[in-house]
């Protein structure tokens, strides 16, 4: 499974579709991702379920059946080459995924991690959270999206990357600039203020080669996620 960003005429009906699962090359002005043939389930479900998708790009666990989930937000920092982002992840909204990246960050899963992806026209944002920095990593599972169709992605927020329905992994985008997106990619969480001006000052730098898609001009290396 790949990771995809497709932009229509860079403009108001850009698609954002970025996925953490294993998988090929896209061919497009940004990652692709095929989705896989079982949903993981749908938004609103009374349980999570990580089933599993693909190989696992660093040795993780999911999520345990039946354990507690987030019930409000959850406080977390990205700390980073480029300077610390904190983020408030909404647990309340979004329990499963907020579960998961938690999860994930307790494993160290997302320590020494490059963010591979930066794009400067039409979306704006920072792509993070795959270990083989490639776009194509994922943690073994897949999980349900978290929406309710008035999803928006202002500068600031923080949503989950995905390849279609269900298909969430562990790669998130970092908004840095009001972007228009369809509603479908599960936001949760809210980047500080200092936080969303230290991924402005990674953007101004621009993407490799002067592109306006491609691997952050100055290298940005997720060193640990501290959560609390």
């Amino acid at each position: 499974m790949r990771t995809r960003l497709i932009t229509v005429a860079l403009a108001a009906s850009a698609l954002l579709v970025l996925a953490g699962c294993s998988g090929g090359t896209s061919t497009d002005s940004a990652p692709s991702a095929s989705a896989p043939s079982a949903s993981a389930g749908s938004a609103g479900s009374a349980e999570c379920a990580y089933p599993a998708s693909g190989q696992p790009a660093v040795d993780v666990t999911p999520p345990a059946a039946g354990t507690d989930r987030p019930t409000g937000d959850v406080q977390a920092v990205l700390k980073t080459s480029a300077g610390d982002i904190p983020i408030t992840l909404t647990g309340e909204r979004t329990p499963c995924t907020v579960e998961s990246f938690v999860s994930l960050a307790q494993q160290q899963y997302f320590s020494n991690t490059e963010c591979h992806r930066l794009t400067t026209s039409g979306i704006f944002v920072l792509q993070c959270g795959d270990p083989t920095g490639t776009g194509r990593g994922g943690p073994g599972y897949r999980f349900a999206d978290e929406l309710d169709g008035s999803e928006k992605y202002p500068a600031g927020t923080v949503a989950m990357a995905n390849a279609g329905p269900g298909t969430n992994g562990s790669q998130f985008f970092l908004v840095y600039e009001d972007t228009q997106l369809r509603p479908d990619y599960t936001v949760f969480g809210r980047i500080s203020p200092e936080g969303l001006a230290v991924v402005q000052g990674i953007a101004a730098a621009g993407a490799e080669g002067g592109a306006a898609d491609g691997r952050p001009a100055t290298p940005v290396t997720i060193t640990d996620v501290v959560i609390g």
